[in-house]
C-alpha cells in the first residue's frame, strides 16, 4: 500500500508486499535491495519509538 496525505505530505508509506507485486518479484527481494541501499548510505533506517514501532527509511 502507498499512503500519503493529500496536502504537503510529510511521509509516504510503501509496503514491500505491494512493491513486490508491482515488480512481479518476491517481497524478500525488495527487502534485500532496501538493505543494500541502507548499507550504501542512500537511505537511513530508524524505528518508531511509539506504536506501531514500524521501521522508517528516509533520504539522507
Amino acid at each position: 500500500m502507498i499512503i500519503s496525505s493529500t496536502k504537503e505530505p510529510k511521509y509516504t508509506a510503501l509496503s514491500t508486499v505491494k512493491l513486490a507485486d508491482l515488480f512481479d518479484t518476491d517481497p524478500r527481494e525488495i527487502e534485500r535491495v532496501i538493505g543494500e541501499l541502507v548499507e550504501k548510505g542512500k537511505l537511513k533506517k530508524s524505528k518508531l519509538e511509539e506504536p506501531p514501532h514500524a521501521e522508517i527509511y528516509s533520504l539522507p
